[in-house]
Formats: structure tokens, sequence, C-alpha cells
């Protein structure tokens, strides 16, 4: 199961997070996906239920 980890602005900043993430081993899911809709559109992104913690834990690293 996925859980909602946080929100971002646009496309961009939610491609930026996924590279960050993808680097640290967390899988992310980018809701809605990069290709639908424009960049400027807001995103979430989701992780997994027992992942959270280790996401949180990335955000603390920087």
């Amino acid at each position: 199961m996925w859980v909602k980890f946080m929100d971002v602005p646009d496309g961009y900043a939610a491609s930026t997070w996924w590279e960050l993430f993808n680097t640290e081993a967390v899988s992310i899911r980018i809701v809605p996906p990069l290709e639908v809709g424009a960049m400027s559109d807001p995103r979430e992104l989701w992780v997994p239920d027992g992942k959270t913690h280790v996401a949180r834990e990335v955000m603390n690293k920087i």
C-alpha cells in the first residue's frame, strides 16, 4: 500500500525529489504522473507504507 508523503508545487520539483529518493533507494510514485498534464501542475509524492520513516530520514539529511 502506498501513502501520500508530500505535495510539491510542480512537475519539475517532483522530478528532482524523484531523483533524490531514487538515489537513496526509496521508491516513490508521482501523482499524477509527469506524462499527464503540464509540468507546471502540482503533484503529490507517494511512498510505500513501510518506507515513510526512510523517506523522512532522507529529508533530514538535506
